[in-house]
C-alpha cells in the first residue's frame, strides 16, 4: 500500500489499532487467557481512555460524526465520539479472542437475506462490498459457514507484518480466508480464481489509500469517492455485487444488513460503472446514518 507513514498523535492511534505488535499482543494475550468478563468489561473503558488521551483523534471522529448528520450539542457529541471508541475497543476485543478459550459464535440477526440467496443462487460466487463498521470481519465467518462457502477477507498489507501476523491469525481461527494486496496489476489473480471457485470475496468501501484507482460519488450529502476496485473484479468476473454492511448490538452480538445483487455488464461503459459506484455509495452512506457511532474510519494512513 503506497501510502504515508502517520506520526506523531495519529501515528499513536494507528499504532494502538493497527500497527503496535506489543498493543495486540498483550491485548491478544487478555482476551484469550483471561476470565471471559474481561472482553465484555475492560475493552469499553480502555476505548474512551483512548478518547481522552488522544485529542487529534477525538477530533477526527468528531469530524466524521459531523459529515454524517450534522451539527449537534456539545454533550451529544461528546457521548457519540465516546461511544465510537468503546464500540470499536469492543470489536477489536472480540475479533482477537477467535481461536481461544474465550470465543464464542456471535449471534447476528440478517436483515436482507434474500439479497444473500440471489447473490449465491447464481454459482458464481460474490464480491461482497462492505465498510469498517463494527463487526465487518466478525459476522463474514458467520455468514460463510450457514452457507456453507468460503469467505475471503481483502487486505491492504499493513506497515508491521508482525502485526498484521498477528491479525490474520485471529482472522482465520474465526474461518475467514485473508488475502493481502498491493500495489502489483496481478494481485487480483487470486481474487478472479477465488470467485471461480464460488467464494464470496469481501472488499471495503470507504477506504481509498493512494495508488488506487477510486470514481467520483456523492457520499453523505458531500464529494466523495470510493474504490473501483471491486466494480471491475465483479465485471471482470461476472459475479454479482453483494452490499452488505454490519453494526455492533451489544457483547457478541451482530446485524448484518444486506442489499442487492448488483450486476455489472463485462462490456460496461464508464458510465454504467458511475452508476453503480454511487449505489454503493448511497447504500453505506444509508448504513452509516443510521449507525453512526459504528463507523471506524479513523485511519490516518488511507485518508486523503
Amino acid at each position: 500500500m503506497a501510502q504515508p507513514d502517520p506520526r506523531g498523535e495519529q501515528g499513536h492511534l494507528a499504532g494502538l489499532s493497527r500497527d503496535s505488535i506489543l498493543w495486540r499482543k498483550a491485548s491478544r494475550v487478555v482476551v484469550a487467557h483471561g476470565p471471559a468478563v474481561l472482553i465484555r468489561a475492560l475493552p469499553p473503558v480502555f476505548g474512551v481512555a483512548a478518547a481522552l488521551a488522544l485529542p487529534d483523534a477525538r477530533r477526527r471522529v468528531g469530524a466524521n460524526l459531523l459529515r454524517i448528520r450534522g451539527k449537534v450539542g456539545r454533550a451529544r457529541e461528546a457521548r457519540e465520539i465516546a461511544l465510537t471508541f468503546a464500540s470499536y475497543a469492543s470489536c477489536l476485543a472480540e475479533g482477537l479472542s477467535s481461536g481461544s478459550k474465550n470465543e464464542t459464535v456471535p449471534d447476528l440477526a440478517v436483515v436482507g437475506k434474500g439479497a444473500i440467496d440471489d447473490a449465491l443462487a447464481i454459482g458464481r460466487g460474490a464480491v461482497m462490498v462492505t465498510a469498517h463498521t463494527a463487526g465487518w470481519d466478525a459476522v463474514g465467518p458467520v455468514l460463510g459457514a450457514f452457507y456453507g462457502v468460503e469467505l475471503v477477507m481483502v487486505m491492504r498489507a499493513e506497515q508491521d507484518p508482525r502485526a498484521r501476523a498477528l491479525q490474520d491469525e485471529a482472522r482465520r481461527a474465526s474461518g475467514l480466508t485473508v488475502v493481502h494486496v498491493g500495489d502489483d496489476p496481478f494481485s487480483s489473480l487470486p481474487l478472479l480464481r477465488k470467485l471461480r471457485q464460488k467464494a464470496v470475496v469481501a472488499m471495503q468501501l470507504d477506504r481509498t489509500p493512494s495508488g488506487i484507482r477510486t470514481r467520483k460519488v456523492r457520499l453523505f450529502g458531500g464529494e466523495g469517492e470510493v474504490p473501483e476496485g471491486p466494480i471491475r473484479l465483479a465485471q471482470l468476473s461476472g459475479a454479482p455485487l453483494l452490499p452488505v454492511f454490519c453494526a455492533r448490538l451489544g457483547h457478541r452480538s451482530y446485524l448484518a444488513e444486506a442489499s442487492g445483487p448488483i450486476f455489472v455488464a463485462r462490456d460496461a461503459d464508464l458510465g454504467r460503472v458511475d452508476v453503480v459506484a454511487q449505489e454503493l455509495a448511497d447504500t453505506m452512506t444509508r448504513f452509516v446514518e443510521r449507525h453512526p457511532t459504528q463507523w471506524f474510519h479513523f485511519d490516518w494512513s488511507d485518508a486523503k
